[in-house]
């Protein structure tokens, strides 16, 4: 026979039961306090539970974390490294990915003096600039201090095309006269590290919307649009 007050409570005793291990985390307010506070910092729940087990002593697993979450803190959701689903991608977040990469980035105001006043030759500004669709890219450097300009084509203007290119031209160039590169924050200039390395150069990057830090360059790019009518095609 069915009793309906038999199988609610029942269901229950076996909700609660599903629930305990959540507890073993809001029984312990410092522990608690200490994964929430990592969490915001985007650390993933395999981080935490092996952090507080090395540096307090402290047994907790990542699965008992992931049902805190999801089942008592729910609007924590939003710091896991994967949102969609429990577990975290393999290799890390597009949120982290950026970060590291903003991270690698050397910022204008760290060059040295010397390219501000534009005292010696080989401190170069590059840019890119994007024609029609199928037209392909123009990838321009100008030196600050002689304005000498370099413009070679890219049939697509990828991150590893550009590579290549500037790669191949800057070799040509005396060590004498290559100094520093500052580019703007577009992602062409992705493998900016490879580029620094084989040329033998320092890269530097101004900061997201202000041209006005590689006015030379922008200003250069005004003047080739003159004698390259396909780049006004956007």
């Amino acid at each position: 026979m069915y009793h309906a007050n038999i199988t609610k409570n029942i269901i229950e005793q076996r909700r609660e039961k599903a629930h305990q291990s959540c507890r073993r985390i809001e029984n312990d307010p410092w522990l608690e306090r200490c994964i929430i506070r990592k969490l915001k910092k985007y650390w993933s729940p395999e981080q935490i539970a092996g952090r507080v087990r090395k540096d307090h002593n402290v047994i907790v697993s990542h699965e008992t974390i992931y049902q805190f979450i999801y089942n008592r803190k729910p609007e924590l959701k939003r710091y896991l490294l994967c949102r969609k689903g429990k577990y975290r991608r393999r290799y890390g977040t597009r949120i982290r990915e950026k970060q590291r990469e903003l991270g690698k980035k050397v910022r204008i105001d760290m060059r040295p003096t010397v390219i501000e006043k534009r005292g010696w030759l080989g401190d170069f500004e590059g840019d890119t600039i994007v024609g029609a669709r199928g037209t392909g890219s123009l990838v321009t450097h100008v030196d600050s201090k002689s304005r000498y300009t370099i413009i070679d084509y890219v049939p697509r203007g990828t991150a590893e095309a550009i590579k290549k290119k500037v790669i191949a031209r800057f070799k040509k160039i005396p060590k004498q006269k290559r100094h520093t590169i500052t580019y703007d924050n577009g992602s062409e200039f992705a493998r900016f590290e490879t580029i620094g390395r084989k040329t033998n150069t320092e890269i530097y990057f101004a900061y997201p919307y202000n041209s006005l830090e590689r006015v030379t360059n922008e200003n250069t790019n005004g003047l080739i649009r003159q004698f390259f009518p396909w780049c006004y095609q956007w």
